[in-house]
């Protein structure tokens, strides 16, 4: 049940906002509606737009010339300059010039990332450090990473950090390539230039310049399929 004092503390919530939002404004920010949610600490540069439904908490930086959400949560992280956040939540983190992050990206425990690297829906990041240019379009979790330079990694990819007891890091070199669906078992390290085939589980150091296929062969056998949906009765 709505109180005279619950009124009266909203209503001073958002005299707060709203004064806060004008003052970015008058810096040169571009609010697209008064729904976002500004910690007093926070810092934006001119230039940036704001969409709807955005949480800047704590000492969160933003650059100039950013565009920020819809719906992004930022905490206590600092975005460089033309960075894009789509739709994602980041704490304790930096994220570097020109990097596009989200839809529905999650970063976490200290990541750091480079300039112009592209992270990207349902990607989640925690405790890495990702260098410039390294892409991640989808579906990956990258946890207890250093990764170089223009770095791919392929949808599904897994580094499976966590042993039950301890966390372990796992070291992937400037421009490696990742295929879809790889499981590298850290502690491990994949090269520079080495490239991981799709469907491996990695669970020894790549060298440079090294292809590592780490899957059984297939296995092919004519028509047994039609005769195991047979006895199901399935057909």
């Amino acid at each position: 049940m709505l109180t005279f004092q619950t009124l009266s503390a909203l209503e001073d919530h958002t005299a707060k906002m709203r004064a806060r939002i004008e003052r970015h404004m008058k810096n040169g920010v571009l609010f697209c509606d008064l729904s976002a949610q500004i910690a007093e600490d926070v810092v934006i540069g001119s230039g940036t737009v704001i969409l709807p439904g955005v949480i800047l908490q704590g000492g969160t930086v933003i650059g100039a010339h950013c565009t920020i959400g819809p719906h992004t949560v930022i905490r206590d992280s600092r975005i460089a300059d033309n960075a894009t956040i789509k739709q994602s939540q980041i704490s304790d983190s930096t994220i570097g010039n020109g990097t596009a992050i989200g839809p529905f990206a999650h970063i976490r425990n200290h990541c750091e990332i480079g300039a112009n690297c592209r992270i990207g829906n349902f990607v989640e990041l925690k405790n890495s450090k990702i260098k410039d240019g390294s892409k991640m379009a989808h579906l990956s979790y990258i946890g207890d990473t250093e990764m170089g330079q223009d770095v791919n990694i392929g949808c599904g990819t897994i580094t499976v950090n966590y042993d039950g007891v301890r966390k372990h890091r796992t070291y992937i070199g400037d421009r490696a390539f990742v295929g879809c669906n790889a499981n590298l078992i850290a502690p491990v390290s994949i090269g520079k230039d080495a490239l991981i085939a799709a469907g491996s589980t990695v669970v020894e150091s790549v060298p440079d310049g090294a292809l590592a296929i780490a899957r059984s062969r297939q296995t092919t056998k004519k028509e047994r399929a039609s005769a195991i949906f047979e006895k199901k009765g399935k057909r």
